[in-house]
Formats: C-alpha cells, sequence, structure tokens
C-alpha cells in the first residue's frame, strides 16, 4: 500500500506485468535469478582477486624491509609477476561486470540479444559474457558471449531458427 499527501492508496502492478501468463512470469524470474547469480558470482572474482593483490602488495612491502641479495630480488619479481596476472585477471572481472551491469533481465525480444535466455536443443543459454555453468532452480545454464562461435550463431535470431555448428544441430526453441 502507497500513502499519497497522507491518503491510503493501492499500489497496483504495471498493467504490462497484470496481462501476462504465470509461465512467462516464472521465465522472467529464473531468467533474473540467472542475473543476479552472475553478477554475484563476478563480484566475488573481483574481490577475491583484489584481495590477493592487496597480500601480495603488503608482503612485498614487508618483504622489503629485511632483506637483500639476488633472493630477496628473485622473490619480489615473482611477486611483481604474480601480481600482474592477478591485476589482468581482475581487469578482464571488471570487465565482466560492466557488461552484466549494463544488461536489463526484464527486457524481452523476439530476435536474441545480449541478455537473451535462450533454450535450444534443451540447454539454457544466457548470451551475455563467458562464464561458468550454473544451476539454478535445478536447471544448467551456460553463459556465452556474443562473440563466441555460438554465440555470434544465435544473435539477432528468432525462435525455430536452425543452424550447425561443429557437426551438432541446433534449434532454438525459446527466447525470453
Amino acid at each position: 500500500m502507497l500513502f499519497l499527501n497522507n491518503k491510503l492508496h493501492k499500489e497496483e502492478k504495471p498493467l504490462h506485468l497484470c496481462n501476462l501468463e504465470p509461465q512467462y512470469l516464472k521465465k522472467m524470474e529464473f531468467k533474473q535469478k540467472i542475473h543476479s547469480h552472475y553478477l554475484q558470482m563476478v563480484q566475488d572474482r573481483i574481490d577475491v582477486f583484489r584481495d590477493m593483490i592487496w597480500a601480495l602488495t603488503e608482503d612485498s612491502k614487508n618483504d622489503a624491509k629485511g632483506s637483500a641479495g639476488d633472493k630477496h630480488e628473485t622473490a619480489l619479481s615473482m611477486m611483481h609477476i604474480e601480481q600482474e596476472k592477478l591485476t589482468n585477471k581482475l581487469k578482464e572481472a571488471i570487465t565482466q561486470k560492466a557488461i552484466l551491469d549494463k544488461i536489463d533481465p526484464t527486457k524481452t525480444t523476439e530476435n536474441i540479444i545480449s541478455g537473451s535466455l535462450v533454450k535450444a536443443n534443451g540447454i539454457y543459454l544466457y548470451v551475455s559474457v563467458a562464464l561458468p555453468k550454473i544451476t539454478i532452480d535445478g536447471i544448467n545454464v551456460i553463459a556465452l558471449s556474443p562473440q563466441s562461435p555460438l554465440g555470434s550463431h544465435l544473435m539477432g535470431n528468432k525462435v525455430g531458427f536452425q543452424f550447425e555448428i561443429n557437426k551438432t544441430h541446433y534449434t532454438i526453441e525459446s527466447v525470453s
């Protein structure tokens, strides 16, 4: 309920949601769960990489205080290389998060776009960024980049479209 000018008003659902079938709403909730899960996964990776970089920085500061010689220089060099690797992984995760942040998981179209949840050959594919397979509500979902071979075949197409990759025939069964 909503209070406006000290008067009680009933909140109404937006008209476009009132007229939708329950099955469609379930698909939308499923897609939102997938999107939220992947966002959290990427944020967790960002946090881990930041923590690891911070720990390496602290280690190198502490190591620099009381060490000298070739072993010390080698250790610092190894830490620096590891820090660069972690920084690159952090940048990649930040880029993935930026892409996911731009996706509106409530948006649906007939044609497949970035952010579409596609069912092809019984496999659920979330067209967004390349991330590990997850299981939501007992259903496996694969996140893939629109630039991947499979993603590039999906982009712009509709339900019923058929194509072949690596001798595997695919049919798009649903798009949400």
